[in-house]
């Protein structure tokens, strides 16, 4: 099923979408091993289940199509491949069309992706697709449902929230119908940007991503990587449990689920779980949510 036209059976039901994360790791990810994760998951009956990729070769990206295919023939899931731009041509892109549609995906979360090494931002301007707003509109002509990204706190690169909301309805505008945020640690960045969005004219569902913390070096990357900032509770867990790695793993998660729970009675469109392939992490949020 096309992701928007469960947005829109949602929205028609009073409902609210639960999706899920899952990534082919470093190195390779067998279909089996995939097959395990993925299972545990369909056990929770999610929404959708997104497979994410990579395009510097830091993942398995070229397992992308064959697991979100598995998902779908095999476990009766609807989902949705990851695709980065940064390092695609129109050749290259019309080949992973061809193989994504071989496959019988139907939905897409367009990317940018990383920077190659030693490729500047003013390098990226010249490439074919220097943005994910740019890869929407093939795509959409390709005939799948297009997703995008979206970020409560500004984009690493865009210092301006309003600016990086811009970019946003740009993404809208290109013929994304759905966008999923990264990861946050404090609902009000999310509420603050939801009022953002709806101002610049954003119509599309924004599905909230929500990531349980289980280390405090998980949390450190996240902060780095993600652009995420870290509110006084999660600062008070990771000190409190610093020596006790299976009590902040618990505390972590238990944070998480009272994020989704506050989250749902804000009445957000969905609610999307960065499980890191863990299906103890996917059933603790949908107990929080379904009880």
């Amino acid at each position: 099923m096309r992701v928007d036209q469960i947005f829109e059976n949602a929205r028609a039901a009073g409902t609210m979408p639960v999706s899920f994360e899952m990534f082919p790791p470093k190195g390779e990810l067998t279909l089996e091993r995939a097959r395990e994760v993925a299972g545990g998951f369909a056990e929770l009956a999610p929404d959708f289940v997104s497979v994410t990729y990579s395009a510097g070769g830091s993942g398995n990206s070229a397992a992308t199509a064959k697991i979100a295919q598995m998902i779908s023939d095999e476990l009766g899931l609807t989902s949705v491949a990851h695709l980065t731009c940064i390092s695609l041509t129109p050749e290259t892109l019309g080949e992973k069309i061809a193989e994504f549609r071989s496959a019988g995906i139907e939905n897409i979360l367009a990317l940018r992706g990383d920077l190659p090494d030693g490729m500047s931002e003013a390098e990226a301007d010249g490439i074919a697709f220097p943005y994910a707003k740019d890869l929407v509109p093939a795509l959409v002509d390709a005939g799948f449902c297009v997703g995008g990204a979206a970020y409560p706190e500004g984009h690493l690169t865009c210092d301006d929230l309003v600016t990086s909301v811009k970019h946003l309805k740009q993404k809208q505008d290109a013929g994304a119908s759905f966008l999923v945020t990264q990861l946050f640690f404090d609902n009000e960045c999310f509420y603050r940007f939801r009022e953002l969005a709806d101002a610049a004219g954003i119509t599309v569902p924004i599905t909230a991503g929500i990531m349980p913390f289980t280390s405090k070096q998980q949390v450190t990357r996240m902060v780095f990587t993600c652009a995420a900032s870290l509110p006084a509770p999660v600062i008070k867990i990771l000190a409190r449990y610093e020596d006790n790695p299976a009590s902040l793993r618990a505390a972590g998660i238990e944070y998480a689920c009272r994020q989704l729970e506050d989250l749902a009675a804000h009445g957000v469109d969905g609610l999307h779980v960065y499980t890191m392939n863990r299906a103890d992490v996917a059933a603790a949020a949908m107990s929080a949510l379904r009880g």
